[in-house]
């Protein structure tokens, strides 16, 4: 196994642990399914897992992604009429770009200083953590396809 590769497992075993989770191949296999700033539906993930788990199944991959989800080790958004997206980043609010023609997620700091980057006009009494804003726009690729 290369250097890089091992440091990477290293820091992701250090992460599930910290996190108090079990450290797997199958909790490995899908955090290194991810490469920076992806959005990955489930089937695509799943995909990326076979190539070096080929005996895993989707319904394992659905509970990897939901136990990382769970303890904020990926980030689970739901794009309004597509597949939930899963990304690495966390820790942060920032925001997404999707485009309404090809689907491509593209992510976006957040749009007013620090979280929850928005304030709405009357919280009812709720005290904010995050503001989520998904943009939906045609991508510079769909654009330049007409």
């Amino acid at each position: 196994m290369a250097a890089e590769t091992r440091t990477h497992r290293d820091e992701a075993s250090a992460r599930l642990r910290a996190a108090g989770l079990k450290v797997t191949e199958s909790r490995l296999a899908v955090i290194d399914a991810f490469r920076p700033g992806e959005h990955l539906d489930a089937d695509e993930v799943f995909r990326r897992v076979q190539t070096t788990l080929p005996t895993t199944s989707m319904q394992a991959v659905y509970g990897v992604l939901a136990a990382l989800a769970a303890v904020n080790l990926v980030r689970k958004f739901e794009p309004a009429g597509s597949a939930a997206r899963y990304e690495r980043r966390i820790g942060d609010n920032h925001h997404h770009l999707v485009c309404t023609d090809c689907g491509k997620v593209t992510d976006v700091d957040c749009v007013i200083g620090e979280a929850p980057c928005l304030t709405p006009s009357d919280t009812h009494g709720f005290q904010l953590a995050t503001a989520e804003v998904t943009f939906w726009g045609r991508c510079p690729d769909c654009q330049a396809a007409g």
